[in-house]
């Protein structure tokens, strides 16, 4: 059997398995690698090089970076402004999560928009009570469609553009795209939003976030914080002030317990001596806590639930939930309200013991208990690895998707900012600029180590690199070639429109397979010596052939950005081509009759 024979037929059973979606597509895509090195079609190194592709690690790279972005809080930031601004509209959202994408791809290409915006999607579809299966694909099919809008929406581009100059004929304008790209968005747009909700599954991916937007209301209702809750002021001449919180007696107020300290200045942690108009949130009898502020100059302040939740939960500091469970060494040992650990960076602001309060006094810690401790993110996160302690709900998990604009955020809104104006240059390569900017990440501390690699979304960067091999392997056996000579030679020369026709049919079914990257790089030679010699416009074959290959819907393998949202979407391989079938339909229409209005054939 010829190694193109084999080739056709590796293809095939590939298909098959993912259409089957028995086994996990990640492991289908590595044994792919596996069956082209068995079978003889490749060499070992030709098998592994998708892994070090530099789209695996520009890919790679761009989980990082997009994890910053969340770590940072600003992804719950502009999730927060999506759910404003579409209210209960999912048509609204939408419409406006298109937008975005079209405006980010026009800058950065659709690759880095798509990994940048699903956690939006999905933080937004959540709070919207939206299946993410009705918003993710609709974002991915949006991003492919807007890469058609500028010269940097998709490395394709810049093969075209090179292409008409290697012609002898002028390069493709950095916007000329947009006069395909526009009329084609507008369309796909409107069939996005028409057909989406009806042929879209109704599903939630596997590991679906918790909606924490109301964690600390529910936290401080669980714990009936607000039941003698005070906060008071400390004036300018209280004898608090210029003292830290450890070195705050209470000792003859009976029940009163301090629960969070509120510091009109935040930039010196935890630690800093207490300054005049710092409120101090405390827990109590109302005549101890009365008794108090007479004796240590301190004012009483509205005690709303919202100033409760401010104090507790904020950019600086949150509440964290666990429970101490059997055989921990903790069992035994003694606790009260207001006690803070040793470096004082937490505090014990309540304990539980079969939904009930244990009372004001120390408590002798049971298997069960319930504690609710406060304090910094970074105090939360660190301690709560302790194993004697079970965590409800990982204080990193809540800071992600609950405190818009972390620490963090101005760091990470920076790198991101490097990142899209070293993708609109194009100062140095694609995988080169990702890479720096998730060092960057790491470097200026929006994420440490561990966190950056669980940010990876390793299923996806093994099944991209283990296809990239077969890929290799049509263009190095030519099987790829032979299927593109074929349909030209079947079609003829005679009539342009229907040369278009064949061009489209071929990428477009290509780009289903292979990345359209490559299926550009195998048409592109074939095309233009085609317009060369019909007298065709060599312009116009191009764009038609850009259309074409950005028309990559039927299957999640088709485009990094398709393969993206098939997790958190909980997409299955046969979801695709019913929202796909149409769109093609819509870029068939585009790259046949509209372009060549456009570029005169």
């Amino acid at each position: 059997m010829s190694d193109i024979a084999i080739t056709f037929a590796i293809v095939i059973a590939v298909v098959v398995l993912f259409v089957w979606n028995r086994i996990p597509v990640a492991v289908v895509a590595v044994g792919t690698s596996i069956a082209l090195y068995l079978t003889g079609v490749l060499d070992a190194g030709q098998a592994i090089a998708g892994l070090g592709d530099p789209v695996v690690i520009f890919i790679a790279s761009l989980f990082v970076v997009t994890a910053g972005l969340e770590s940072a809080g600003v992804t719950a930031w502009a999730g927060q402004v999506a759910v404003r601004t579409a209210g209960g509209s999912r048509l609204r959202l939408m419409a406006l999560l298109m937008l975005m994408a079209a405006v980010f791809t026009a800058a950065m290409g659709f690759i880095a928009t798509v990994a940048a915006l699903v956690p939006v999607a999905v933080v937004a579809a959540t709070r919207l009570g939206l299946p993410t299966s009705q918003v993710l694909m609709p974002l991915a099919f949006a991003a492919s469609t807007s890469a058609v809008l500028t010269l940097t929406g998709s490395p394709v581009n810049v093969l075209m553009a090179n292409a008409v100059g290697d012609a002898g004929l002028p390069e493709l304008g950095f916007f000329e795209f947009s006069l395909a790209g526009l009329p084609l968005l507008a369309g796909a747009v409107v069939i996005l939003l028409v057909l989406g909700p009806r042929v879209l599954p109704h599903r939630n991916g596997a590991d679906m976030p918790a909606d924490f937007r109301d964690h600390a209301k529910t936290l401080i209702e669980q714990y009936r914080l607000p039941d003698g809750l005070h906060r008071l002021r400390v004036r300018p001449g209280s004898p608090y002030v210029g003292r830290t919180r450890r070195e705050l007696d209470l000792s003859r107020y009976p029940g009163i317990a301090l629960v969070a300290l509120e510091m009109t200045a935040k930039d010196e942690g935890q630690q800093r001596a207490i300054m005049a108009d710092d409120v101090l949130l405390l827990r109590g009898e109302a005549a101890s806590a009365a008794q108090l502020a007479t004796d240590m100059q301190l004012a009483f302040c509205d005690s709303g639930s919202a100033d409760s939740s401010a104090a507790l939960f904020n950019r600086e500091s949150g509440l964290a939930e666990v429970i101490i469970p059997p055989r921990s060494e903790l069992i035994g040992r003694t606790v009260f309200p207001g006690m803070t650990t040793r470096d004082g960076n937490l505090i014990v602001v309540a304990l539980q013991r079969g939904g009930d309060e244990p009372g004001p006094g120390a408590t002798t810690l049971q298997a069960g208990d319930l504690l609710l401790l406060q304090g910094t993110w970074t105090a939360l996160e660190r301690r709560l690895g302790d194993p004697q302690l079970l965590v409800v709900d990982a204080p990193e998990l809540v800071r992600r998707h609950a405190v818009a604009l972390g620490p963090g955020a101005a760091p990470a809104i920076i790198i991101f900012g490097v990142l899209v104006a070293l993708l609109a240059t194009g100062a140095v390569p694609t995988f080169i600029a990702g890479a720096a900017c998730a060092c960057a990440m790491v470097i200026a501390g929006v994420l440490n180590a561990p966190q950056a690699y669980r940010g990876i979304d390793w299923n996806s960067v093994l099944l991209i690199g283990g296809m990239i091999p077969l890929s290799t392997a049509m263009t190095e056996t030519g099987a790829a070639q032979l299927l593109a000579d074929w349909l030209v030679a079947l079609v003829g020369q005679s009539n342009p429109l229907l040369l278009l026709a064949a061009l489209f049919v071929l990428t477009a079914t290509l780009g289903q397979l292979i990345s359209n990257t490559a299926t550009a790089l195998i048409v592109v030679p074939i095309a233009l010596a085609v317009a060369l010699e019909t007298g065709i416009s060599v312009r116009a074959v191009v764009m038609s052939i850009t259309v074409a290959a950005a028309c990559s819907f039927f299957t999640p393998v088709a485009t990094p950005p398709n393969l993206m949202v098939m997790g958190p979407g909980g997409y299955r391989f046969g979801d695709y081509w019913k929202l796909g079938l149409p769109l093609t339909v819509w870029f068939f229409v585009v790259a046949v009759f509209w372009v060549p209005i456009v570029w005169r054939l």
